[in-house]
């Protein structure tokens, strides 16, 4: 080789070991920068000078022009990502339905100090305490205030599961929020890489650590599916539909529900929408949907992946009572929703209490079911068959002063009785026919389409007229004797195993004890999720673990490097030191 040509064999060596000195010494100023994958020097040699060509060889006389920085590699485990992400998002999915169920067991556990249990329990001592002496205004006053008290702490705790609710609505909303912002960087990202990367030369690695760290980050939030296509941009789809794809970015909106105020995330893009007058878009999200809630949850589904979805699972689509427990339809639709369920359990606890109690104060007062219909003389239907009725009787036992019968729990939007008069055909003590004037009170039923003729948390409270003044239970028959056997009914009322928690729980239990269940399951289901949680954890970590030994900086090892790099960088610059000594004795031998 010519001398003057072996410069360039040691110029490439001392350009190529100062490189990759640079690397190192990037990978090692992040080593503690989140999302920072380590960078491994490459190199090749340059291309060969062709000295002469003889057909009869078998290769051509060449030499070699030295090395070259050929490229920084990125080192990343693809099947590594895919797994650790969607195990980070099943992870996040039961760590916010741990999270959820410790809020319901505050809710459910403690209030203001003190534990609903213990309201209950002497709502039933205040009972017993009737059945003793039931006549006394001592336990009458007792029982009226012991009810009160029970639908105050009732409705503190189901208040604090609707403000729980609000809780995570704005969490939705945030989290919507942090993934629309996410995908406008990716977006932005994948334009910088593409302008980078476009000359074949450089790449963009810091850039694609930053595009991953958002990638891992989303992926806790919802399903993700992601590919890079053939320009470095990587494309990235929520639950199977598009969210980013080359230079576009899908944002997700939200619906937002007029009675409740809760937030339904929706793609834009799969809605139709009208204008209104005043020029703002009226969707309709029908098929829109981001998230399908009514798939089973199921690992084998992949359906249990996303703190989002685990969010808008917990929250549910409406304020549940009771009617959402009554039967299997109904209790399909909030089974998978932790609050929902509650809501309506615990409602539904609320509302047995008060038609009970209510039900044998009106057995009480003369209210009988009507075995037929009871028809006016002009053929207007005044009592259906069916129905519960009893005639008006002011002054008479157990009735307010306008002759209605007492309530214990009275419904706050409407009334839980109504007068109907009217005149009916009679038969005279003489057996002629003979008209009759005659008054009823009707008993108004509930109807689960109109919430306001429910006897639900939201809808009850103990009647104005009895809360001041108790007395007018007075316990006392007609002839003056105690109401025993009415005391004695409110007792066993309490003690009959006859309730269940929901259409899928076989066991009965009284009301005394389905508080215990209630709270026994959601302890059990709460345990049930924090073991999945710890599960889960551990696999994330293992992945976590196996991802930092192929992605993480080991700053044992870039040390190591850096002493190879700078022997190398000294071995080159000592090269050219020979060559130039060599060129400087040539010369000034020859005169030059």
């Amino acid at each position: 080789m010519p001398l003057m040509g072996s410069l360039y064999v040691g110029n490439s060596g001392l350009q190529t070991s100062q490189n990759a000195l640079n690397t190192t010494a990037h990978n090692l100023s992040n080593i503690d920068t989140t999302g920072y994958v380590r960078q491994q020097v490459q190199q090749s040699s340059k291309s060969y000078m062709t000295l002469s060509v003889n057909p009869k060889s078998i290769s051509n006389q060449e030499t070699g022009l030295g090395v070259t920085y050929s490229r920084v590699k990125h080192i990343r485990d693809y099947f590594l990502d895919k797994a650790y992400r969607r195990e980070s998002g099943r992870s996040m999915f039961y760590q916010v339905s741990s999270e959820v169920m410790e809020e319901v067991e505050s809710q459910l556990g403690e209030m203001n100090g003190e534990a609903f249990q213990a309201t209950l329990t002497d709502f039933w001592t205040s009972i017993q305490e009737l059945a003793k002496d039931p006549s006394s205004s001592v336990t009458q006053g007792l029982f009226v205030q012991s009810a009160a008290e029970f639908v105050q702490k009732a409705q503190a705790v189901y208040e604090g599961f609707c403000a729980y609710q609000n809780n995570l609505n704005a969490q939705i909303k945030q989290q919507v929020d942090i993934i629309n912002d996410y995908g406008k960087k990716l977006m932005n990202l994948n334009e910088s890489i593409r302008i980078i990367e476009a000359g074949g030369v450089e790449s963009a690695n810091d850039l694609r650590d930053a595009r991953d760290q958002i990638l891992d980050e989303l992926s806790q939030m919802a399903d993700i599916d992601f590919a890079e296509d053939i320009h470095g941009s990587v494309w990235v789809k929520i639950e199977g539909v598009d969210f980013v794809k080359g230079d576009r970015c899908y944002e997700i909106g939200l619906d937002v529900d007029e009675a409740t105020g809760f937030y339904t995330p929706f793609w834009y893009q799969n809605a139709t929408y009208r204008i209104l007058p005043n020029g703002q878009k009226e969707y309709n999200i029908n098929g829109a949907e981001v998230f399908n809630l009514n798939k089973e949850i199921s690992t084998n589904l992949n359906t249990d992946i996303g703190g989002l979805k685990a969010m808008l699972l917990a929250r549910g689509d409406h304020r549940a009572d009771y009617t959402d427990v009554a039967d299997q339809k109904s209790y399909d639709q909030v089974s998978q929703s932790v609050l929902m369920n509650v809501q309506a359990e615990f409602d539904q606890l609320i509302h047995n209490v008060a038609t009970k109690v209510n039900e044998i104060l009106a057995k009480a007062a003369g209210v009988v079911k009507a075995e037929n219909d009871v028809v006016a003389d002009d053929g207007t239907v005044l009592v259906k068959k069916g129905e519960y009725f009893c005639e008006n009787q002011v002054g008479g036992y157990m009735r307010k002063d306008d002759g209605s019968p007492i309530q214990m729990f009275a419904k706050i939007s409407s009334d839980g009785y109504r007068k109907v008069t009217g005149t009916i055909d009679v038969t005279d003590e003489n057996g002629n026919p003979a008209k009759k004037q005659v008054e009823y009170w009707v008993y108004n039923e509930e109807k689960a389409d109109s919430p306001e003729t429910l006897y639900s948390i939201e809808n009850i409270q103990v009647d104005d007229e009895l809360m001041q003044k108790p007395s007018m239970l007075g316990m006392r028959l007609p002839d003056g004797s105690e109401d025993k056997a009415t005391a004695e009914s409110l007792k066993e009322a309490f003690t009959e195993e006859a309730y269940s928690l929901n259409p899928n729980v076989k066991k009965k239990a009284s009301l005394v004890d389905y508080y215990d269940d209630l709270v026994a399951q959601v302890a059990n289901s709460g345990y049930a999720f924090r073991t999945i949680y710890a599960n889960q954890e551990d696999t994330v970590n293992s992945l976590y673990a196996a991802k930092e030994q192929v992605a993480g900086v080991s700053s044992d090892e870039e040390l190591s490097n850096m002493i190879k790099f700078q022997n190398a960088y000294n071995a080159s610059s000592r090269y050219i030191n020979v060559l130039d000594e060599m060129l400087e004795h040539l010369l000034s031998t020859l005169g030059v």
